[in-house]
């Protein structure tokens, strides 16, 4: 059931448009392609010492395709039981049935294109294992988008102003992560402030493996976790609590 509810969530995206099932692909392997092309190959930026690259455009494909996949996945699980509102009503699904196919329709989206990339930027580093720390990593950004977009999308459900909050926050958040700079550009004292955001490990992670082919140090993978138990509690507490008024909200 959830395959083929991903499978109508992915058609809905491209239907009616002339190219069809390559629409969702195109946009973002565009833009990255976009970053490229004019900070590498027009402007040929370059970034100072301590960053892990010197050419700004490899640098931000790294970053930005993962952070716009979350997005997307966050967007979209997030308004799924709001859209799916009378198909709850009348069929006592699970709601976590809507939100992951949300989620996952993203990741049939995003994945290959993440794919893409790795295998572009694998062979700077003449295939090193450490690509093998993609797929924990992309696992790992997988469950904290289920996890969060199933928390929000109750949130939601009981408050409107939570997709208005959201989506400021999703505006603000690429700011807030080392995705337009090198960890090591900002400054210091204020570096906490990065990792409130739930993507900075997931892009620290991939630039260590793309970008220096090295496996990601043991603060991603902590710092993942933490925020896979926290999302977990509290998405635990806010099922129990909202489980007999859910569909009413809605």
């Amino acid at each position: 059931m959830v395959w083929v509810l991903t499978r109508r969530e992915v058609a809905a995206r491209h239907a009616g448009t002339a190219v069809g099932v390559l629409w969702p692909y195109l946009q973002p392997l565009l833009t990255v392609a976009a970053y490229y092309l004019v900070f590498d190959v027009v402007f040929a930026m370059r970034l100072g010492e301590g960053a892990p690259i010197h050419a700004v455009g490899t640098f931000l494909v790294v970053g930005a395709l993962p952070w716009m996949a979350f997005c997307d996945a966050i967007s979209r699980g997030m308004n799924s039981l709001i859209e799916a509102g009378g198909l709850l009503q009348k069929n006592p699904l699970p709601p976590v049935l809507i939100v992951m196919r949300a989620v996952l329709a993203s990741v049939v989206i995003y994945g290959p294109l993440l794919l893409i990339v790795a295998l572009a930027y694998a062979p700077l580093h003449r295939f090193n294992l450490a690509v093998l720390a993609l797929a924990p990593l992309l696992a790992l950004q997988f469950l904290l988008c289920l996890l969060l977009g199933y928390l929000l999308a109750i949130l939601a459900a009981a408050l409107r102003d939570t997709v208005q909050l959201v989506g400021f926050l999703l505006s603000v958040g690429i700011y807030l992560s080392p995705i337009l700079f090198p960890l090591s550009l900002f400054p210091e004292n204020w570096r906490w402030v990065l990792w409130l955001n739930p993507v900075t490990a997931l892009v620290l992670g991939y630039q260590q493996v793309l970008l220096q082919g090295a496996w990601p140090p043991a603060s991603v993978w902590w710092v993942g976790l933490l925020w896979l138990g926290g999302l977990a509690l509290a998405l635990n507490l806010v099922v129990a609590r909202s489980r007999d008024q859910l569909v009413d909200w809605l």
